[in-house]
């Protein structure tokens, strides 16, 4: 089963464009990873939304340590307002099976 991941970045003002800049070269090295469903970025008034979608928790773990993502974090530092919010989620499909899930 699909596991669905929402990291959520309060970037500094003068940094967002760095950390947007950051996600910007991370997303096609992730794109390629295995198991990636759907690595895609938003942005709000103050912030930044990362959506994801693994194929298994084991391609989200190898994600997790996975060059892409390790290289992100020391270009975020000192560019956003604390740690990324990253919630960990597993669907509960409810109404049409193509759109009571991501």
């Amino acid at each position: 089963m699909s596991v669905v991941v929402v990291a959520t970045i309060h970037p500094t003002p003068e940094g967002r464009a760095d950390v947007v800049a950051a996600f910007e070269a991370a997303i096609p090295l992730v794109h390629a990873e295995p198991g990636c469903e759907l690595y895609a970025l938003h942005e709000g008034h103050d912030r930044l939304v990362m959506i994801e979608k693994w194929s298994s928790p084991e391609a989200l773990a190898t994600h997790s340590t996975g060059a892409a993502l390790t290289e992100l974090g020391p270009k975020m530092a000192g560019k956003v307002l604390s740690a990324p919010d990253v919630q960990t989620l597993t669907a509960l499909p409810v109404g049409a099976p193509d759109l009571g899930a991501v």
